[in-house]
């Protein structure tokens, strides 16, 4: 790699990111305080004149620090996607593993709870809650597209295709890709605004287009984040003579088939959680109108930090709320940091 071991690289990458952030250029004690190599300042110094006469850094003043070059800016993407490939290759695996049986144990937990209550139960997958972005990546796949790889935090990961009226060359790709990554990474949506955006536009100049397109495909990344919402148990409220009218029960099973109105009560039960994590609603406090005369309740799980779903038990308003309770804390329990996030 041109003379560079690891211990350059590791200053290389602490001298680049640090005028990332700062904008100006970059001494050795800086490096010294910021890099986990122990090294004095001296050392350091050695080290930067030898990446300096590599050409990976560069001095803009007569004692003043560093500041990389085009070549160490290279090194510094090539190195970074290279990194990050491996990751989100690794990411995708997980999720599509991490999504299959997520849906098995899902799907399980609401026909036990069923069976165990005798009402009508329901799960929904968690969501993430305020996904910021994590990492992005533009790369060209010929004369007239680029691929635009969207990571977010909670490991969701979106592709999007933009097209292209010239081909870019590797530099203006590798500033857009410096762009787009120091500007919003860490960022969730409602912190993109409006000032950032113009700047960032600006920042790009003529190719302020791409910036909006990648821009609108994180929005659409966390928009079309869906949620699934496994049932069981729809049959049970026959045993119940006052659900047992036909018009009722026909509206209900349909409310808890169709389960597009159950994602409002999901929405409900996640915006007005509790310390306990279990909500109760009787009768008319149901925010759907076809439970109206049942009574509901419903328990927040989480998996890791923001990431919840609902657990919901749906019967009669003479139902035994302490067993009821009591099952949902235990399913709640159980389900609570069942699935670990890959390490990052």
């Amino acid at each position: 790699m041109d003379g560079l071991d690891e211990r350059k690289i590791k200053i290389l990458d602490a001298i680049i990111r640090t005028y990332l952030e700062t904008g100006e250029p970059v001494g050795s004690r800086t490096i010294s305080k910021y890099t986990d190599l122990n090294l004095s300042s001296a050392t350091i110094r050695n080290e930067m004149s030898d990446l300096e006469e590599l050409g990976y850094i560069v001095q803009p003043h007569t004692s003043a620090g560093r500041i990389p070059s085009d070549k160490g800016y290279r090194f510094y993407v090539d190195h970074l996607l290279e990194m990050k490939d491996k990751e989100i290759s690794d990411m995708k695996e997980f999720v599509i593993e991490h999504t299959e049986k997520m849906e098995r144990v899902l799907k399980q937990a609401a026909k036990m709870l069923a069976q165990n209550t005798n009402y009508a139960t329901m799960v929904s997958s968690p969501k993430y809650n305020g996904n910021k972005v994590k990492f992005i990546q533009l790369s060209e796949l010929d004369d007239s597209q680029l691929l635009a790889v969207i990571v977010m935090e909670a490991n969701v990961v979106k592709n999007k295709i933009i097209p292209l009226s010239g081909r870019l060359d590797s530099e203006t790709l590798l500033k857009l890709n410096l762009l787009l990554n120091s500007t919003l990474n860490g960022l969730s949506i409602p912190q993109i605004n409006l000032g950032t955006i113009s700047k960032m536009k600006e920042q790009a100049g003529s190719y302020s287009d791409i910036v909006g397109v990648v821009l609108d495909a994180v929005a659409e990344t966390i928009s079309q984040e869906e949620m699934e919402i496994y049932t069981s148990g729809a049959t049970n409220i026959f045993k119940y003579p006052e659900l047992s009218d036909s018009r009722k029960a026909s509206e209900l099973i349909y409310t808890l088939e169709e389960k597009q109105q159950l994602k409002t009560l999901v929405s409900d039960s996640l915006s007005n959680e509790n310390e306990t994590g279990i909500q109760v609603y009787i009768g008319n406090e149901s925010p759907i109108q076809t439970m109206k005369d049942c009574s509901v309740v419903t328990a927040t799980y989480e998996l890791s930090e923001g990431v919840k779903g609902t657990v919901g038990i749906i019967g009669p308003k003479r139902m035994d709320y302490e067993r009821v309770m009591d099952s949902l804390k235990e399913l709640k329990t159980q389900l609570d940091g069942i699935f670990s996030k890959p390490s990052t």
